[in-house]
C-alpha cells in the first residue's frame, strides 16, 4: 500500500500491526464457531471493523474497505433482534460510525467515505435490529446526516444529491414507525406535556454553535461550507435533545434528569419530537438568513427552507394522524410550524410556495380537527391575498396559490367544511364565501384573451357544484329550513350539542349563519350611528331590550365589521355606562401566559385608540387592571405598576415609531424612566430589557379598518390565535351528504353561471368548451333538485346569449349525461340548444311518450320546410334589399314591438325585446346606410328608454343596443360621431332604479367604446357625453372600478387629452377622488391623473407659441390658463378630504400645479385670481374644519395645516415676480401675512399647535430675506413705499417680533447696501430652504 494504507506493511507501526492482527484473528475465528449466528455476540466480529473507523490515523481508502464491509454486515442481516447483546452492538456502531476518524489523502478519496457513512447511517436504521437504538442514537444519527449535508456545499454535486436524499430517507424510515409506536410511547408523551405545561411553554429554538465533526475533514465551520453565524445555525440534535427542558425556572436540574432518561428510552415519540423540532429550526435560520454567499448548497435563498419544507413534508406523509396522538408533536405543527408555513406562504419563490402548499393540503388531510383556526388563517392570510393581483401577488405566485385552491375544491367534502366551521362562525372569515368569489372573478378574462389562470380558476367553481351534484346523487336533496329568532339568546354562548352528530350540527350551521348575517347588517346600522345598530339588532332579538354593559362588551368583543374607530370613542368616552362597558370589555380578554406587551397589542387590535388624552388613560386604567389579575409571573404588585408600564410602552412605542422623533430612547433611558413603578420597588432588568427590545422590534399598531379583511398575521396575532385556538368549537367533518348543499348553491350559482357563460365566450379550446358544457349540467342538476326556478331561468338565458355570438360551438358528449332524464327522443341533440331543451326537462318529473312514425314523420316535415324557406336570411342579409324595402321591414318591426308592449302583460316583454334584438341586427348590418335607419331607430329606443321606470329586459337590450350600434359604426361612420355620441345621453337619461341596475355593465361598454375610439371623439359635446357617463359612476360600488379604468386610460394618453375634453376630464377625476367607494388608493390615483394633466398644459403652451400667430395665440394661451385654473379649483376642493391620505396628498399635488404653472408664463392678474379663490379660500376652510370640533372625521388636522401653511410662501416667493407686476401687490402681501398671522393663533381641540408656533416664524424669516434680498422689501421701494414697509413691519410683530431686528439690523442706508452676489446667495439660499425641487423654476 501506498501512502494511505502503506504504513500497514511496516513492522515498526505498532498500532497498524494490532489493526492487522484483530482482523487475521477474526478470519480464524469465523470457520472456528460452529454455534448459530444468533447466539454469538455481534461485537465478536464487529470490533476490528470499527476499530479501523476509529483510528485517526488510518486512510480514507482503508477506512472505505472497513464501511463497506460494515455496511454489508447491516443489509445481510447477519444478527437480528434475536441475537445476543444486539443492543449494545447497535449502540456500537452508531457511536463509532458518528465519530469516524481517518486521515485525508485527497477530496475525492473523502468524498467516497462520506458517502459510504451515509450508507452505514441508513443501513442501521433499515436493519431489523434499529428498534433497539435509543432515543440519543437516532438523533445522532440524523445529526451526522445533517452535518454531511451542512459540509457538501464544498463538494461534489454528487455527494449534495447523496447527502440530501440520505436525510430524506432517514425521516422517512424514522416518522413512518410514529403509527407503530404510538401505544408504547403515549405514556412518555403525556409525562413530557405535563412538565411542558409545569414549566410554561417551551421554547427550544436551537442555539447553534461551531461544534465540529470528528470525520476527517467534516467541520461545521470549514471555508466555502454553510457558514452559519453562532447566533443562527442550530446545534446538534445530541445537544438539543440532551439539553431538552432546561429552560424551566426553578427545575432545571428534574428536567435534565427527566430528559436523559428519555433520551436513553428505546427509540420513538422523543426521538421523533427532537427532529421534527430541528426541521422547523431550519425554516427559522432560513428566514433570518446568516447564510454565507460563498456556499452553493444551501446558501440559496429558496435552497434551505426547500429542503426544510421537503423533510417536514415527508415526517408528515408517513407519519399521518398519528400526529394527534402526541401531545408534544402536535402542538409543534400548530404553533412552530404552521407559524413559519405562514410566513413562507409569502415566498416569491414558486417552488417554495409550492411546497407550503403541498404541506397544508396534506395536513388538511391527516389533522385538520387539530388545525381549524391554523388552516382559517392560512386561507385567509395567504391564499386569498396571494391569489389576488391587487395584493401585490407576482402572476407566479397566484397561479401557485390559485393550483393548490382548486386541489382543495376537487376534495368533495372541503368547501362543506369550510362553509360550517367558518363561514357560520360569529368571530371567523366567511371562507367559503370568499372562496367563491375569488374563483368566480379569477374566471373572467379582464381585457385580454382568456389565461390559464381564467380556466383553473373555472375548474374550481365546477368542481364544487359537481361535488353537490354527486351528493344529490347519493342522497335526497334536503331543502333550508327557515332560521328567525323569537326571544332573545346571547349569540357568543350558543353552543352545538353535539359536532359529531348531523342532526344537531347542521340546524347549529343554519342558525348561526343566520345570526351572522343579520349581524352584518347590524354591523353597518351601527358604524353609521352606534344607538341606530343597537336599536336594529334588538328588534331581530340579537341584543336585549334592555341593554347592560356586559352584553354590549361582548357584542363588541364578538361582531365583525364594526367602525374601530366608533368603538374607541365609544369604550373611551366618560358616561359611566361607557367606563362600565369598558371594564367589562377588557375582561372578556384571557391574558393568561402572556406578556405585557403582547396583551397590550391584542387588546388594542380590536379598537382604535382615542387620540385624547383622558381617554387613553380610561382605557388603559381597564386594560391594566385586567391584565394584572390575569399576569402569570406575578412580576407587577398592583394595576398601578401595570397602568404606568402599560403608558410606557406606548410613549416608547411612539418613540421608537414616528419618524418625526429624532433622538430616540435608549434601553437605559425606558429602564430609567421605569424606576420605583413596581409599588416603590424596580421591576427587573431583564423583564424591562425584554419589552424595550420588543417594542422596538415590533411596533404596535392601531388600525381604523374596519371589518376582518385579510389582516396581516403578526406575532401578536399569532399568540392570539393560540390562545383562542385552545377554546374555539370543535371541527366540523362533513360526510357525503348534502346537508348543506341548498345553502351553498344559493351562494356559489349566479357567479358560477355567469364565470362559465364568459369562459365559454371567450374560450376557444375544445376542451374547455366541454368543461364549460358540464359545469352547465352540474347547474341545472342541483338547481333541479332544489326545485330553483330561477337558479334555472338564469341558467337558459346564459344559453341563449351564448348561442347569440355569431359562431356555434362545438358541444361533446359531457360527462354529466350519464345522469340525465329521459329525453323522449331516442336520438341525442347535437346542438347547443338542443342541450337546452334537456336543461328545461331537469324541473319536471313527468316521462314524456315516445313519439309514433307519423308524428316523428310530420315533425321533420316541418323542419325541413321552415329551412327551406331561409326566414333568418331576410334579417341577416338585408343589406342587399332596396332602400324602400328595408325601410319598411324596420318600421314594421318597430311597430311589432310597440303593439307587444301595449298588449303583453307587465314583465312578459318577450315579443318586445325579439322585435328590439332584430331591429339592432338589421341596423348594424346596414351601417353603410344608416343614415336612412338612424332616426326611426333611435327614436324607438328614445321611447323604450324614457317611459321604463323599473329594471326589465327591454330596457336591458335597449341600452345594450345603442352602445353596440355606437361601438361598431363609430370607426366607419366619422362624419356621424357627434350624434351616434350624442344617442348616449338617453343612458343619462334613464330612471334611478334602472340606471343602477345595469350601470356596471353600462360602464364596461362605454370603457370598450373608449378604448377602442378614442382617437376618433374630437368635439367638446362628445366628450362630454362620454366623461359624464364615467363620472355617474364615481360613486356606485360595482362600476366604479371600470369607470375609473376608462377614465385613466383617457387621462394617461397624451393623445387623448384634448383641450375639448381636458376640463370634462379633470372634473370627472375630482369626482373619482372625492368618492368613498373603492381603496384610498384609487382616490390617490385620480388626483395623480390630475396632476399629470398639467403637462399637457404646459407642452400645449409651447406649441402654441411656436406654432400660432399672435392673435390666435393669445387666445389659445388665454384658455390654457383657464383651464390651468379650473384644474387647480377642482385640487383645492380634494384638499378639503376628510380622509387624511387623500387631502394632504392632494395639497402636494396642488402645490405641484402650481411651481409646474411657471413654464405656461400665466398672466399676472391670473395668479391674483389663484390666491384669492384657490390657496386663500383653502387656508380659511381647512382652519375652519380644524377648529369645528364637530369635524371628528378629520384626523390630524395639525399635520394637514402644516402642508398647507407651507405651500403659501413657497407658491408666492415663485410667482413673486408676475405678482409684482400688479397694482394690488400690497394687498395680496397683506393677505399673505393675514393667513400666517391667523395660523399663528389657531387652536385645535383648545390648544395652540406648538409645531405651527415653530414653524411660521421660519417661514416668515426665509419669505423676508428672499423679499430683501430681490429689492421688493426695503424702505421707499417702489412696490409699495414706506406704506408697504410700515404695514409689513406691523404684522410681522404679531407673529415674531424679534424679526425685523434678524433681518434688517439696521435701517440707515450704509447697513442696506449690499453686494449683489450675496444678495443673489441670499435669495437662492432661502428659496432652496422652501422648495427644495422648485427653486430651479425660480426667476428672482
Amino acid at each position: 500500500m501506498s501512502d494511505g494504507g502503506g504504513r500497514y506493511m511496516s513492522g515498526d507501526n505498532q498500532l497498524a500491526h494490532s489493526l492487522i492482527q484483530s482482523l487475521k484473528e477474526l478470519r480464524k475465528k469465523i470457520f472456528m464457531w460452529t454455534n448459530q449466528w444468533d447466539n454469538i455476540d455481534p461485537i465478536l466480529y464487529l470490533r476490528p471493523f470499527l476499530n479501523v473507523i476509529r483510528c485517526d490515523e488510518t486512510g480514507a481508502p482503508i477506512t472505505g474497505v472497513a464501511l463497506s464491509s460494515l455496511y454489508k454486515i447491516l443489509t445481510l442481516d447477519v444478527f437480528d433482534l434475536n441475537t445476543v447483546n444486539v443492543k449494545d452492538a447497535m449502540h456500537l456502531i452508531v457511536d463509532t460510525v458518528t465519530s469516524c476518524c481517518f486521515e485525508v489523502t485527497d477530496p475525492a478519496s473523502e468524498e467516497v467515505v462520506l458517502m459510504k457513512i451515509l450508507q452505514v447511517l441508513v443501513a442501521c436504521m433499515k436493519s431489523k435490529a434499529s428498534t433497539v437504538l435509543s432515543n440519543q442514537h437516532v438523533c445522532t444519527i440524523v445529526d451526522t446526516c445533517f452535518r454531511v449535508v451542512h459540509q457538501a456545499g464544498t463538494k461534489s454535486e454528487l455527494l449534495q444529491r447523496i447527502a440530501r436524499n440520505t436525510m430524506h430517507e432517514l425521516v422517512r424510515c424514522i416518522f413512518s414507525r410514529l403509527p407503530e409506536v404510538e401505544i408504547m410511547d403515549h405514556v412518555l408523551a403525556d409525562i413530557g406535556n405535563l412538565v411542558e405545561q409545569e414549566n410554561g411553554r417551551l421554547d427550544n429554538r436551537y442555539n447553534y454553535t461551531d461544534r465540529k465533526f470528528n470525520n476527517g475533514n467534516i467541520h461545521a465551520e470549514d471555508e466555502g461550507g454553510l457558514s452559519y453565524p453562532s447566533s443562527s445555525v442550530p446545534s446538534t440534535l445530541v445537544d438539543t435533545a440532551t439539553d431538552g427542558h432546561a429552560d424551566g425556572v426553578g427545575n432545571e436540574e428534574e428536567n435534565d434528569s427527566y430528559d436523559l432518561r428519555l433520551m436513553k428510552q428505546p427509540y420513538g415519540v422523543p426521538c421523533m419530537f427532537e427532529i421534527f423540532q430541528f426541521l422547523c429550526s431550519l425554516l427559522d435560520v432560513a428566514e433570518h438568513g446568516g447564510m454565507d454567499p460563498k456556499s452553493n448548497a444551501l446558501a440559496f435563498d429558496e435552497d434551505v427552507p426547500l429542503f426544510a419544507l421537503g423533510l417536514i413534508n415527508s415526517a408528515i406523509e408517513l407519519g399521518g394522524s398519528s400526529f394527534s396522538k402526541h401531545p408534544r408533536l402536535l402542538n409543534l405543527i400548530q404553533d412552530d410550524l404552521f407559524y413559519n408555513l405562514m410566513r413562507f406562504g409569502f415566498s416569491m419563490s414558486p417552488l417554495i410556495l409550492s411546497m407550503v402548499c403541498s404541506i397544508v393540503f396534506n395536513l388538511y388531510h391527516r389533522l385538520r380537527t387539530e388545525l381549524k383556526l391554523q388552516l382559517e388563517a392560512f386561507f385567509s392570510s395567504v391564499i386569498l391575498r396571494l391569489a389576488q393581483s391587487r395584493y401585490g401577488a407576482s402572476y407566479q405566485q397566484q397561479e401557485v396559490a390559485m393550483e393548490a385552491l382548486v386541489d382543495y375544491c376537487r376534495q368533495t367534502t372541503f368547501m362543506v367544511e369550510m362553509y360550517a366551521n367558518f363561514d357560520s362562525e360569529i368571530t371567523s372569515s366567511d371562507v367559503f364565501e370568499e372562496l367563491v368569489n375569488l374563483l368566480s372573478k379569477s374566471a373572467f378574462p379582464v381585457n385580454s384573451p382568456l389565461t390559464a389562470m381564467n380556466t383553473l380558476a373555472l375548474d374550481g367553481l365546477i368542481a364544487v357544484i359537481q361535488g353537490m351534484a354527486e351528493r344529490i346523487r347519493d342522497a335526497p336533496a334536503l331543502e333550508s329550513a327557515p332560521n328567525n329568532l323569537e326571544d332573545y339568546t346571547p349569540f357568543w354562548v350558543i353552543q352545538c350539542n353535539d359536532y359529531g352528530d348531523p342532526g344537531s350540527w347542521v340546524p347549529f350551521v343554519r342558525q348561526m349563519k343566520y345570526i351572522k348575517r343579520k349581524l352584518m347588517i347590524g354591523a353597518d346600522y351601527f358604524n353609521q350611528a352606534p344607538k341606530k345598530g343597537f336599536k336594529h339588532l334588538q328588534g331581530l332579538h340579537l341584543l336585549p331590550e334592555e341593554l347592560d354593559p356586559h352584553i354590549v362588551a361582548c357584542f363588541f368583543r364578538h361582531t365583525a365589521g364594526l367602525d374601530k374607530n366608533l368603538v374607541g370613542d365609544f369604550l373611551g368616552n366618560h358616561d359611566q355606562f361607557c367606563v362600565e362597558v369598558l371594564h367589562e370589555f377588557a375582561r372578556t380578554f384571557d391574558f393568561k401566559d402572556m406578556s405585557l406587551d403582547t396583551a397590550l397589542r391584542i387588546f388594542l387590535e380590536t379598537f382604535k385608540l382615542p387620540g385624547e388624552s383622558q381617554k387613553i388613560q380610561r382605557v388603559l386604567e381597564a386594560f391594566s387592571e385586567s391584565y394584572y389579575l390575569q399576569q402569570s409571573l406575578q412580576i407587577l404588585v398592583n394595576k398601578d405598576a401595570a397602568l404606568l408600564l402599560s403608558y410606557s410602552l406606548i410613549m416608547l412605542n411612539t418613540d421608537q415609531h414616528n419618524v418625526q422623533v429624532k433622538k430616540k430612547m435608549t434601553q437605559e433611558d425606558f429602564i430609567r424612566n421605569n424606576r420605583r413603578i413596581n409599588g416603590g420597588s424596580d421591576l427587573p432588568r431583564e423583564y424591562l430589557s425584554q419589552l424595550y427590545h420588543s417594542i422596538c422590534r415590533n411596533e404596535i399598531r392601531t388600525t381604523s379598518e374596519q371589518g376582518a379583511g385579510f389582516p396581516d398575521m403578526t406575532p401578536s396575532l399569532w399568540v392570539y390565535l393560540m390562545h383562542k385556538s385552545k377554546k374555539t368549537a370543535p371541527y366540523i367533518i362533513a360526510d357525503n351528504r348534502p346537508y348543506l348543499d341548498h345553502d351553498m348553491f344559493a351562494i356559489v350559482a349566479g357567479p358560477t353561471i355567469a364565470a362559465i357563460s364568459v369562459v365559454f365566450d371567450h374560450a376557444e379550446d375544445e376542451d374547455v368548451h366541454h368543461t364549460c358544457i358540464d359545469g352547465f349540467f352540474a347547474v341545472a342538476e342541483v338547481a333541479a333538485s332544489y326545485h330553483l326556478q330561477d337558479v334555472l331561468d338564469d341558467l337558459v338565458i346564459s344559453l341563449y346569449d351564448a348561442t347569440d355570438s355569431g359562431h356555434e360551438k362545438p358541444v361533446a358528449k359531457s360527462s354529466s349525461s350519464a345522469h340525465l332524464p329521459s329525453m323522449g327522443m331516442s336520438r341525442r341533440p347535437s346542438g347547443l340548444m338542443g342541450r337546452v331543451s334537456q336543461l328545461l326537462s331537469f324541473d319536471t318529473e313527468e316521462t314524456r311518450s315516445e313519439p309514433t312514425d307519423e308524428e316523428l314523420a310530420a315533425h321533420q316535415l316541418i323542419v325541413e320546410t321552415i329551412q327551406q324557406c331561409h326566414i333568418n336570411n331576410i334579417f341577416t342579409e338585408s343589406k342587399f334589399l332596396q332602400a324602400d324595402s328595408l325601410l319598411q321591414l324596420a318600421q314594421a318591426i318597430m311597430a311589432a314591438g310597440c303593439t307587444s308592449r301595449e298588449t303583453d302583460s307587465p314583465g312578459d316583454d318577450g315579443t318586445a325585446v325579439f322585435c328590439l334584438e332584430l331591429l339592432i341586427t338589421i341596423t348594424l348590418n346596414n351601417r353603410d346606410r344608416i343614415s336612412l335607419l338612424w332616426k326611426g331607430v333611435y327614436e324607438h329606443i328614445a321611447n323604450i328608454v324614457q317611459s321604463t321606470v323599473v329594471p326589465c329586459a327591454l330596457v336591458e337590450k335597449a341600452v345594450s343596443g345603442i352602445l353596440s350600434i355606437c361601438h361598431r359604426l363609430l370607426p366607419y361612420k366619422e362624419n356621424l360621431v357627434d350624434e351616434l355620441l350624442r344617442s348616449l345621453q338617453l343612458v343619462l337619461k334613464l330612471d334611478a332604479r334602472v340606471a343602477d341596475a345595469y350601470c356596471e355593465h353600462i360602464t364596461q361598454e362605454v370603457g370598450c367604446l373608449v378604448k377602442a375610439n378614442a382617437s376618433r371623439i374630437r368635439s367638446q359635446k362628445g366628450w362630454r357625453t362620454v366623461l359624464s357617463l364615467l363620472a355617474i359612476t364615481a360613486r356606485h360600488p360595482e362600476a366604479s372600478e371600470v369607470g375609473f379604468d376608462a377614465l385613466s386610460f383617457i387621462m394617461s394618453k397624451e393623445a387623448h387629452l384634448l383641450p375639448s375634453n381636458f376640463v370634462l376630464c379633470v372634473d370627472a377625476a375630482r369626482q373619482f377622488a372625492e368618492s368613498w367607494v373603492g381603496e384610498v388608493d384609487r382616490s390617490v390615483h385620480a388626483v395623480n391623473l390630475m396632476v399629470g394633466s398639467v403637462d399637457c398644459l404646459v407642452c400645449w403652451a409651447h406649441e402654441t407659441k411656436v406654432a400660432i400667430m399672435d392673435e390666435d395665440a393669445a387666445k389659445m394661451l388665454q384658455d390654457i390658463g383657464e383651464m390651468w385654473l379650473r384644474l387647480v379649483q377642482g385640487l383645492k376642493i380634494i384638499c378639503l378630504d376628510n380622509r387624511e391620505v387623500v387631502r394632504n396628498h392632494a395639497i402636494v399635488s396642488l402645490q405641484k400645479c402650481l411651481v409646474v404653472a411657471h413654464d405656461i408664463d400665466l398672466p399676472h392678474d391670473l395668479w391674483l385670481q389663484c390666491f384669492d379663490l384657490v390657496i386663500f379660500t383653502m387656508l380659511d376652510d381647512l382652519i375652519g374644519i380644524a377648529q369645528d370640533h364637530s369635524q371628528k372625521n378629520y384626523r390630524n388636522m395639525e399635520g394637514t395645516l402644516m402642508l398647507a401653511m407651507k405651500l403659501l410662501p413657497k407658491v408666492f416667493l415663485l410667482s413673486i415676480d408676475e405678482l409684482m407686476q400688479s397694482t394690488s401687490f400690497s394687498k395680496l402681501w397683506l393677505g399673505v401675512l393675514g393667513k400666517m398671522q391667523k395660523y399663528m393663533k389657531v387652536k385645535i381641540r383648545g390648544k395652540r399647535s406648538e409645531k405651527l408656533q415653530e414653524l411660521l416664524p421660519e417661514l416668515l424669516k426665509n419669505m423676508l430675506l428672499t423679499m430683501k434680498a430681490a429689492g421688493v422689501l426695503v424702505q421707499g421701494s417702489a412696490s409699495g413705499g414706506d406704506g408697504l414697509w410700515a404695514l409689513t413691519w406691523s404684522h410681522v410683530s404679531n407673529i415674531a417680533p424679534s424679526l425685523q431686528a434678524e433681518v434688517f439690523p439696521g435701517t440707515g442706508p450704509d447697513d442696506l447696501q449690499y453686494n449683489q452676489a450675496e444678495e443673489r446667495a441670499v435669495h437662492v439660499a432661502a428659496i432652496a430652504a422652501l422648495t427644495p425641487m422648485e427653486a430651479v423654476v425660480s426667476k428672482g
